[in-house]
C-alpha cells in the first residue's frame, strides 16, 4: 500500500518519506478501511515534529489519528456485513504505529464508526479528533443546557464545531472570540449569539455588558494565553473546560479562583472513556442525521503532499480543517 511514514523526528520535509508497506491484515475483533481522507490535526504534527519529549514509540510512525473510509475485511467475530460499510475512524495514531496516512488501517472494529449516506467522506475525515474534541467540551461536566458559553476560538477547527454543538444542544447564549472578520462571520453561520474580535474589542468589558457578571462556561484552546483572562470572563460558580495549551507551563491567580468557586477542567479526547465516547458518538450521530451540522475544510490535498499539510497546520493560516486524500 501507498503510505507516508517518518522514521526520526523533525521538520516535515526532512522526515516525512512516501513509499510503499505491506497491506495490513485485519485480526479477531479488527476491521480494515480502505481510506479515502486522512484528518491532519496540531497532535499529528507536534508529533512528527519531536515537540513532545522522549525517544519515538516506534521504529517506523505511519501519522494520522483521524480517517475516512469504506470496510473492506474483516477479521474473525466481526460480522461479514460490515464490508463495504463508510465509516469515520479515532485513535488510528494513538499509541499504534500505524495511523491513517496510509491507503489502508487496520484497528479494533468499534473504532470504526458507521457514517450516515448523507454525509461525504470529507468531512468524517474530521470528526475523531476535532468533532469529538468540541462535543465532549461542551456535552461533558453537567453539559451546557440553559447556560452561557464563551468559545475561545470560535472559527478554529474545535472552535466551529464547538459553537454549533452549545447552539444545538442548548446552551442560552453562545459567544465567541476570534481574531478578525472572516472568522467572526464563519461563527456567526455556527450559530454564535454574539462574535468578539479580540484585537479590536475589548473582551472583558464586552462580556460583562452581555452577559448577567460573566459567562457560566469557557471552552478554552489555549489557557497558558488566556487563563488569567478566563477568571475574568467567569461568573462566580463558573468553569473552563479546557482542551488546548500553547505552552507546556502556565500561572493561574489564587484569589480570584477560590474566592469565586471557579472550576478548571482538563481532558484529551483520546482518554474518553468507553461511556463519554459512546455517548458523544450517539449524540454526533443524531446531530449529522438531523442534517443541522457544518463542516470547514479549509485544504484538500493528495499524499504526495503531506508535507505541504504539516506545514499548513503548524502555520495556523488557514481557517478550517486540513485533510489528505488517498485515492
Amino acid at each position: 500500500m501507498k503510505a507516508a511514514y517518518y522514521e526520526r523526528t523533525g521538520p516535515a520535509r526532512e522526515v516525512l518519506v512516501l513509499g510503499e508497506l505491506p497491506d495490513p491484515q485485519p485480526s479477531a475483533g479488527e476491521v480494515r478501511v480502505r481510506l479515502r481522507w486522512s484528518g491532519v490535526n496540531p497532535s499529528d504534527v507536534k508529533s512528527r515534529s519531536g515537540y513532545r519529549p522522549g525517544p519515538m514509540p516506534f521504529p517506523r510512525i505511519v501519522p494520522h489519528s483521524d480517517g475516512a473510509g469504506l470496510i473492506d475485511r474483516v477479521g474473525t467475530g466481526v460480522p461479514q456485513s460490515r464490508v463495504g460499510e463508510r465509516v469515520w475512524v479515532w485513535n488510528a495514531a494513538w499509541g499504534r504505529a500505524n495511523g491513517t496516512a496510509a491507503e489502508y488501517v487496520v484497528l479494533p472494529a468499534r473504532q470504526a464508526v458507521r457514517l450516515p449516506e448523507s454525509v461525504d467522506l470529507e468531512a468524517a475525515a474530521c470528526f475523531g479528533i476535532p468533532a469529538l474534541t468540541a462535543l465532549y467540551a461542551v456535552q461533558g461536566y453537567g453539559g451546557v443546557a440553559g447556560r452561557s458559553v464563551l468559545v475561545a476560538g470560535g472559527a478554529g477547527a474545535v472552535g466551529h464545531y464547538a459553537v454549533q454543538f452549545a447552539h444545538l444542544l442548548g446552551a442560552r447564549q453562545v459567544l465567541a472570540t476570534v481574531s478578525g472578520p472572516e472568522k467572526g462571520e464563519l461563527a456567526r453561520r455556527a450559530g454564535a449569539d454574539v462574535v468578539i474580535d479580540y484585537r479590536r474589542e475589548g473582551v472583558v468589558d464586552r462580556v460583562r455588558a452581555l452577559t448577567d457578571g460573566g459567562v457560566d462556561r469557557i471552552i478554552e484552546v489555549d489557557i497558558a494565553a488566556n487563563g488569567a483572562l478566563d477568571t475574568e470572563l467567569l461568573k462566580p460558580g463558573g468553569e473552563a473546560v479546557v482542551y488546548g495549551s500553547g505552552a507546556r507551563e502556565f500561572s493561574l491567580p489564587f484569589l480570584p479562583l477560590i474566592a469565586r468557586n471557579l472550576s478548571l477542567h482538563f481532558f484529551i479526547v483520546y482518554h474518553l472513556s468507553p461511556a463519554d465516547r459512546d455517548r458523544a458518538e450517539v449524540t454526533l450521530n443524531h446531530l449529522l442525521e438531523s442534517g443541522r451540522l457544518q463542516h470547514n475544510i479549509a485544504e484538500r490535498l493528495p499524499l504526495a503532499e503531506i508535507a505541504r499539510a504539516h506545514e499548513e497546520v503548524e502555520s495556523g493560516r488557514l481557517i478550517g480543517n486540513v485533510i489528505v486524500g488517498l485515492d
